[in-house]
């Protein structure tokens, strides 16, 4: 049996660094949302060995992959709670959504997996214990189980359902540079971040518990300094959007992508062909997308 399973990509709307923790992570106060932008997934379930293939050429195909690794752990899990001896399976990835973007493509990869082998078996997890699975694998793996829009706390773990997030279209831009997130998080300075937290007050949050909520004046980055110190190429392409798109221009996560929202579809076809024109033949890649509603 082969299911295709669609493995979507996420957006971080606002992403704060609220402080650094003992176990050297970061903690997180964060809007994400998924959009349309996804990976295809195929994935046998009848191999009695795991096996793990890719298009692209930057993505492991071996038990580094984070998709590999979420059916290990599920495996083990399985073994553990049921006391099934299980561990088959052929994973092949269709990569749409740039590695190294910002984008939580492995992340979103490795949930489709757990998602995909807790059906298969007849639920032996619940969607909390799928999640806690998750976090063992990465700090974005629960948001795409969770399955809707959502305020992170701690390292991303601590998950609370944004409702009647206003959608909007997007320009999507991949610089051609992909962003360690490891470095990215080391050269914070945090005197740069500190002058931004009072947005982060108690009130930010009774829009989202309310009426349609409409992110656009509460869109911020506090890992953008540290990014675009790193990795020039992230400044330069977020300006030239700026410019072309006539319209202010957000990095999600810790980068390297970079995007623009829209409220009508025609408009943002319109940004997303000047950008195409403007870089059609550079390493440069642009998606027209959505929030995934």
């Amino acid at each position: 049996m082969i299911k295709k399973v669609a493995s979507f990509a996420k957006i971080n709307l606002f992403l704060y660094v609220t402080g650094k923790r003992k176990d050297g992570y970061h903690n997180l106060y964060s809007l994400m949302t998924q959009i349309d932008l996804c990976d295809d997934l195929y994935i046998d379930f009848s191999p009695k060995e795991l096996s793990i293939l890719c298009d692209h050429p930057d993505v492991p195909e071996d038990e580094s992959n984070l998709a590999y690794k979420a059916a290990e752990l599920f495996y083990q899990s399985l073994k553990t709670k049921a006391g099934e001896e299980k561990n088959g399976l052929a994973i092949k990835i269709i990569k749409r959504i740039p590695p190294g973007g910002g984008l939580g493509g492995g992340s979103s990869n490795a949930a489709s997996v757990l998602m995909a082998l807790n059906t298969y078996y007849k639920t032996p997890f619940s969607k909390s214990e799928l999640m806690t699975l998750g976090l063992k694998l990465g700090a974005d793996v629960p948001f795409f189980i969770f399955g809707y829009p959502a305020i992170a706390r701690g390292v991303g773990e601590m998950l609370e359902k944004a409702a009647g997030l206003k959608f909007y279209h997007l320009v999507l831009c991949d610089p051609g540079v992909p962003s360690s997130t490891a470095r990215v998080y080391k050269n914070i300075d945090f005197r740069l971040t500190a002058n931004q937290k009072y947005n982060m007050n108690t009130g930010l949050n009774e829009p989202l518990r309310g009426q349609e909520f409409d992110v656009r004046d509460q869109m911020h980055n506090d890992l953008e300094e540290s990014a675009c110190r790193l990795y020039p190429e992230i400044k330069e392409t977020k300006e030239a959007m700026a410019v072309l798109l006539q319209r202010k221009v957000y990095m999600t996560g810790s980068g390297s992508s970079l995007f623009a929202l829209f409220s009508a579809r025609k408009n943002a076809q319109k940004g997303f062909e000047r950008l195409l024109k403007k870089w059609d033949k550079s390493k440069k890649k642009i998606f027209l997308s959505s929030f995934n509603s």
